[in-house]
């Protein structure tokens, strides 16, 4: 399995926000949608605010495939479905910490159980085959 650098985590942890194009099942980019990104540990997370019903989360479903820029990153990402509660109370950390200067009227629904439904973690994939 591939990992981030330290290089690309310090980069994309430090982007007020991320660029995510999922792929569609010709194998085309969708258009990119933006989001808020976190960082726990080793680990890059993204939420749907409006849980599974979001339309950029369940076009992430089909493939599980998509491309991410971040602080001057470009990568292609798979997209790994995150359900450990002790996880996702420390992505709700990260949101709460990274973000709370946009207050808890944009944070809340970020941490809400809708969202943490809807919680991705982005692996890089590898470019060589």
């Amino acid at each position: 399995m591939t990992t981030w650098t330290r290089d690309e985590l310090g980069k994309i942890e430090a982007a007020e926000e991320l660029e995510l194009a999922s792929v569609r099942p010709d194998g085309k980019l969708r258009n990119p949608v933006t989001i808020w990104v976190v960082r726990v540990g080793d680990d890059l997370y993204v939420r749907s605010w409006k849980g599974r019903t979001g339309s950029w989360f369940r076009a992430s479903q089909v493939r599980h495939e998509g491309h991410i820029q971040a602080g001057g990153v470009d990568k292609d990402v798979t997209f790994v479905a995150e359900a450990n509660d002790d996880i996702n109370d420390q992505i709700d950390a990260a949101y709460r910490t990274k973000y709370r200067r946009h207050g808890g009227r944009w944070v809340d629904p970020m941490v809400s159980a809708q969202a943490r439904a809807a919680t991705i973690k982005l692996v890089p994939r590898s470019t060589t085959s």
